[in-house]
């Protein structure tokens, strides 16, 4: 639709394990916390093409997903 904008949606995204510094860039843009035994990554997708491209990363090395939740 023509005149219609999105909001970025704000994911916070959970793996396993808890990923060094180095990674923060590999993925420019999003936040990395760690915690005991995980790391989250938080950050704003202008869609679901750019949130999976970033999943695709995280699988692409080994990653293993813990679970994806929208943010409001």
């Amino acid at each position: 639709m023509s005149g219609v904008s999105t909001k970025p949606t704000r994911y916070e995204i959970v793996v396993k394990d808890r990923l060094s510094t180095r990674f923060s860039e590999a993925f420019p843009g999003v936040e990395l916390e760690t915690r005991p035994g995980q790391t989250v990554l938080k950050g704003e997708f202008t869609d679901q093409s750019q949130l999976h491209g970033l999943l695709d990363r995280l699988q692409d090395f080994g990653i293993e997903l813990v679970s994806v939740n929208a943010l409001d």
